[in-house]
């Protein structure tokens, strides 16, 4: 099976030869260059990718992502989008290839989208970025997704063993995001994933009044059906209110989220922080303790890093030592320091605990 992967690219040159070795267990790598000035598109010649330049205008991710697309050969028999500053981890292929057994249209493998400054895993979801060579479009102008345009039923198998890592340029500008997703939502007002992404994206720039506008949008939304993105836009809207002064009206929507999807721990411990902050300590160990009952960490994209990390510990050992329960709040304390043994509060902290146990 010929097996080709395709990007979009302007101004990387940084990151070119790192991910050029990660896909070298490809047939063939392909390049749509967006208007580098950098020298990216001779860096990825010389070290053996097939680079078009070309200017989209105006700029879309769909429209690019299509084109990059278009430049795979007809007869590949699996394509695989990825960004150059996103690297696989070796024997890739061969995982892909034992998946994309007859009759799989697409592929879905585990992504780490962001590292903590120790190295360890942060935000960590599954994606379905491999598919075959016909049969699909990518739409959307920003956060682009795939679309299956084939007549058969679609078939997505997973890729055990697949690892994407993301390692982005934290000082590259945002800045397209915002127009892009307002565009997206006038091309299709009602679409949930839309209305979602445009809410987040207005959370991010702190214009709570905005955005509780669209995550309202986004739940009355009649697609708007999958419980894991209405509990995140119920947590974003939770957000907006605790900003403004609202803690009542925070309470009542990290309830609704957790409610809307009680196997995510991340409105648990949102609300596990608020109960600390409101110096609730019962209601802060029993969302904390709730939260990390849940083992199982969704392979969607609303999950976050802090909810996987040591918080939930750290939350459930403040508010077992304000309750006085010493020995519950040691447990949780080691806990917390084991996931993130570099935190001098977290082990300041354990320390005042074992004092409290004796």
């Amino acid at each position: 099976m010929k097996l080709c992967v395709y990007a979009i690219c302007k101004n990387e040159r940084r990151f070119a030869a790192r991910w050029m070795r990660s896909m070298r267990e490809a047939d063939g790598v392909f390049v749509l260059d967006a208007g580098s000035t950098d020298g990216t598109p001779e860096l990825l010649r010389q070290l053996g990718a097939r680079v078009t330049q070309e200017i989209v205008s105006p700029w879309r991710f769909d429209t690019a992502r299509n084109r990059a697309l278009a430049l795979v050969p007809e007869d590949a028999g699996l394509c695989v989008c990825t960004d150059l500053d996103e690297t696989f981890r070796p024997g890739w292929r061969a995982a892909m290839e034992a998946a994309f057994t007859p009759g799989t249209h697409q592929l879905r493998y585990r992504f780490t989208a962001s590292f903590q400054p120790d190295g360890a895993e942060g935000c960590v979801f599954w994606i379905t970025k491999a598919h075959a060579r016909h049969g699909f479009r990518w739409t959307h102008p920003v956060h682009e997704a795939l679309e299956y345009t084939g007549s058969a039923p679609l078939c997505i198998r997973d890729a055990p063993g697949v690892q994407l890592d993301h390692h982005p340029d934290e000082g590259k500008s945002r800045a397209q995001y915002l127009p892009l997703l307002e565009l997206a939502v006038r091309e299709s007002p009602d679409d949930p994933r839309d209305l979602y992404y445009l809410g987040r994206e207005y959370l991010f720039r702190r214009r709570w009044q905005d955005a509780e506008r669209m995550l309202l949008r986004h739940l009355a939304a009649p697609g708007a059906t999958w419980r894991e993105e209405r509990s995140a836009a119920m947590r974003g809207l939770a957000l907006a209110a605790l900003e403004q002064g609202r803690t009542g009206e925070a309470k009542t929507w990290l309830l609704r989220a957790a409610a809307e999807a009680p196997h995510l721990r991340e409105a648990w411990v949102e609300s596990a922080q608020l109960a600390l902050r409101e110096k609730v300590w019962s209601g802060a160990l029993y969302f904390a303790e709730t939260a990390l009952a849940i083992r199982e960490r969704s392979r969607s994209y609303v999950n976050t890093a802090d909810a996987w990390g040591a918080l939930p510990h750290d939350l459930a050992a403040l508010a077992a030592y304000y309750l006085g329960l010493y020995d519950r709040a040691l447990e949780h304390g080691r806990a917390a320091c084991a996931r993130s043994p570099q935190d001098t509060r977290l082990r300041e902290n354990l320390r005042f605990y074992e004092e409290k146990a004796k």
